[in-house]
């Protein structure tokens, strides 16, 4: 006996008779002053969705149905370093993130016993130490990754390497000369998400950023062989908003790709914000990494670093580490978080939050590009002042308790324990002279936890 499916014995319902139905039941209530709540990045949220919402026009972007979990560590001591990721593999990494921090550190020993992928970021920029690299590469069964980011370095210290050319003949350099090196463009996005950057910013920014490196290559014409393109994000605890920043960013990836006969494919590598981060009730920051990896696992991240709870104020310990660790492993191996493909796909919130945060990005992008594009305008200081702009707002915001941080500027424990930082958490910089103003990363909290 053929049985009809369940819903065909509903009449289908509009957007327009749903609106209609609210409306009767406001009793006179204006529609958008009760229910329309315009968000920080000036996107009107409606009180619900419909199909008649999706974007008619929609994308097709392919999503990775699996992520990888990293571990990112700093290296100040070889040893320590080494220990620390050999750890992190035995408690659940599937990938290990290093960044080195000066050239006496010594690769060989660095990875010595390390039986996973290897990314590797330096501070500096070093031909030698870069072939150092590619004659492990060349021996090892691990991939090796070098990662590579020179806008990245002007952005965070106002300076460049050497100078503008010289950074970029170095570049040259590597992505043509070596062949058993994997070479990664990354695209520091999380910096401008931790200095306060709106989320259409962070997008309209990173995009311009790539395509700085993109209109090099392309008029160098220099072969990307075993190179990738990466965006390095940070996510923020606006969970449904960010699920939709991270998909926008490969819509906007794929319309700027098309553009030119290269690297069709990026990469999204995801951590959560410092931004809202305290070292006021510090263990609620177990709860905002947590939502926050969610947030870049449905988004559609490929490697997602979580961050210690303790990361603003302590230096790298065992239990923070295995706690951070072990959350990706929670929402991995018991969450199921990786048996459904693409599981926001088909939500009409999320495709529309998706589809607008696109647009406004790619208009701000076009305007960056008929300005004279990304490095022009950090050199005339524009960018730098859209952020300020934006991050003031932001922390007025915070300050009258419309941006809510639990435990900090909202119930506060009034039997807060006092802890030690290891770490320096003053924002007070050393003055010094640079090419260009840098994109300073300042959290919401700071200004509460001076005693």
């Amino acid at each position: 006996m053929m049985t009809k499916p369940l819903f065909d014995s509903f009449n289908a319902v509009s957007a327009k008779e749903w609106k209609q139905k609210i409306q009767f039941d406001l009793k006179g209530a204006d529609y958008n002053e009760a229910l329309i709540h315009k968000s920080f990045e000036g996107i009107d949220i409606k009180p619900f969705y419909h199909r008649e919402d999706l974007p008619k026009n929609e994308i097709s972007v392919q999503h990775p149905t699996h992520w990888k979990n990293m571990q990112q560590i700093e290296v100040d001591e070889l040893q320590k370093a080494n220990k620390t990721a050999i750890q992190a593999i035995a408690n659940g990494a599937e990938s290990i993130f290093f960044v080195i921090k000066n050239e006496q550190i010594n690769p060989i020993e660095l990875i010595k016993n390390i039986t996973t992928d290897i990314y590797i970021d330096t501070i500096f920029l070093s031909p030698d130490y870069y072939q150092k690299l590619e004659t492990i590469a060349s021996k090892s069964k691990n991939k090796i990754y070098i990662v590579l980011d020179i806008i990245g370095h002007l952005t965070k210290t106002g300076n460049w390497h050497n100078s503008l050319k010289k950074d970029f003949d170095t570049l040259t350099l590597i992505l043509r000369e070596h062949k058993h090196l994997k070479k990664i463009i990354s695209i520091d996005v999380d910096r401008y998400q931790n200095a306060g950057a709106t989320m259409i910013q962070q997008l309209a920014y990173g995009l311009a950023h790539a395509n700085e490196y993109l209109n090099y290559l392309s008029e160098k014409n220099i072969a990307l062989e075993n190179t990738s393109i990466i965006f390095k994000t940070a996510v923020g605890g606006n969970y449904f908003f960010e699920i939709a920043k991270l998909r926008a960013l490969r819509i906007l990836w794929n319309t700027l790709a098309s553009e030119y006969e290269m690297l069709k494919k990026c990469y999204i590598f995801a951590q959560p914000s410092r931004r809202n981060k305290s070292i006021l009730d510090y263990n609620v920051n177990m709860l905002r990494t947590t939502t926050e990896c969610m947030s870049a696992i449905l988004g559609g991240a490929d490697l997602i670093a979580n961050i210690r709870y303790d990361d603003i104020y302590n230096y790298d310990n065992d239990f923070g580490n295995r706690i951070a660790i072990n959350q990706l492993l929670i929402l991995k191996n018991e969450s199921y978080f990786d048996i459904v493909s693409n599981p926001a796909s088909g939500s009409y919130y999320i495709e529309n939050l998706t589809n607008q945060l696109a647009e406004k990005a790619l208009i701000v992008f076009k305007n960056i590009e008929k300005g004279g594009g990304f490095l022009t305008q950090l050199k005339s200081g524009k960018i730098q002042k859209k952020i300020k702009e934006n991050a003031d707002k932001e922390q007025q915001l915070f300050d009258q308790e419309k941006i809510i941080v639990i435990g900090v500027n909202k119930y506060r424990n009034k039997n807060e324990i006092d802890i030690t930082p290891q770490k320096d958490l003053s924002t007070h910089k050393k003055i010094r002279k640079t090419l260009i103003n840098p994109i300073i990363t300042r959290r919401l909290c700071d200004h509460l936890e001076i005693k």
